[in-house]
């Protein structure tokens, strides 16, 4: 079979292996036969939300199930319509077939991340924490590339972006922000986007032409809604109040309505200032740390069920993610997945989709490469 036709092939199995492997394909068709014969019990339906449970979650299997089956079902009859072809010699029926082959790859790739994205939150809308390093206004100036490259990703995808809060750098970018990302499946893309990530550049803020390497965290965790109970105690909590700063108009500026929470047992902090009254700072912080204190039961769950560390569980300076090199030559490596761009203008600018999905592949295999970082 011509070479062409075999890479699309070796893909689109690479593809079905996964998805056999995320589903535990036998489970998930035991699974489906339970919720069938569930489906056909009488007593399910006098309770609507154990109901809605058990067609929600078997709509899932079996769309899974079926996309699966018939992605192996057209695999195979079009290998076996080239290999006709060819054997007959007739070259316009096999290049029609190598054109299908190359269509059932791109929708197998599609298919295998839709499935990956079926976690617990990952439909839901997410927030993105963005701060910057030690360093100053060279670390601050990276953190608010940051927030662009996440603002036009989402746009790219249709989603709204709103900012929740932001404290601006004395002199360029910012020293923190956080987005509030609208949109399909946002969390469970973004998600795999919590770490550090390192600029290589020769600073535009230096007389002498030299180059600097920056570092920012990105902190991703989901949007939650009144369904999901989270608990957590008062007086576990120190709620401070401050003078708000950046754009806002005379109100926002000289009172003191933006809103910080501090959760003592964690340390984890929320705070918001992008609302000119307090009492709606402060229900959006309220907000954000119960999604944060999900996040972090959704990581602690993961960690125990995968066997390794989530990387988001205690985002420290170590747990450094992706390379942006702009000198002395042009690259974009992600040091968990090998996933490599020569173009970082178009990340910066947004294109971030061949990353996240392979974190995602990532998150299913276990499988870790050995990349060696860039200079």
């Amino acid at each position: 079979m011509r070479a062409e036709a075999q890479a699309h092939i070796d893909k689109i199995n690479d593809a079905l292996a996964l998805l056999r492997r995320f589903l535990d394909w036998d489970r998930a068709l035991r699974r489906l036969d339970e919720l069938n014969a569930r489906v056909e019990d009488q007593a399910l339906w006098s309770d609507p939300k154990a109901a809605q449970d058990v067609m929600r979650e078997r709509r899932r299997l079996d769309e899974a199930i079926s996309a699966t089956r018939a992605i192996e079902s057209e695999l195979s009859d079009t290998a076996e319509l080239i290999e006709m072809a060819d054997a007959e010699g007739d070259a316009e029926m096999a290049e029609e077939g190598v054109a299908a082959l190359a269509e059932l790859a791109r929708r197998a790739d599609h298919d295998k991340v839709q499935a990956l994205l079926s976690g617990e939150a990952d439909g839901n809308d997410t927030y993105i924490e963005i701060n910057a390093g030690a360093g100053g206004t060279e670390s601050q100036d990276w953190a608010g590339m940051l927030s662009r490259m996440y603002t036009r990703w989402a746009e790219r995808r249709g989603m709204k972006v709103e900012l929740v809060d932001q404290h601006s750098g004395e002199q360029a970018g910012i020293k923190s922000a956080t987005l509030l990302l609208k949109g399909e499946n946002a969390y469970g893309f973004a998600k795999t986007e919590g770490g550090v990530h390192r600029l290589v550049r020769i600073s535009p803020y230096d007389s002498a032409a030299r180059r600097h390497t920056s570092f920012a965290s990105v902190w991703v965790y989901p949007v939650i809604d009144d369904n999901i109970e989270v608990e957590y105690n008062e007086s576990d909590l120190r709620i401070d109040t401050y003078r708000a700063s950046g754009a806002g108009g005379q109100h926002i500026n000289t009172t003191d309505s933006a809103v910080r929470i501090t959760h003592i047992p964690t340390g984890i902090v929320v705070q918001c200032q992008n609302q000119r009254s307090q009492h709606k700072n402060k229900a959006e912080a309220y907000n954000q740390l119960r999604a944060r204190l999900y996040e972090r039961e959704l990581a602690i769950r993961e960690a125990e069920a995968s066997a390794e560390n989530a990387t988001k569980t205690d985002i420290g300076w170590g747990h450094q993610i992706r390379s942006y090199v702009l000198q002395p030559y042009q690259m974009v490596k992600d040091l968990r997945t090998g996933v490599v761009s020569t173009a970082p203008g178009d990340v910066l600018d947004g294109a971030l989709d061949p990353f996240m999905a392979a974190a995602l592949s990532q998150r299913v295999t276990g499988e870790t490469v050995e990349v060696e970082d860039v200079d």
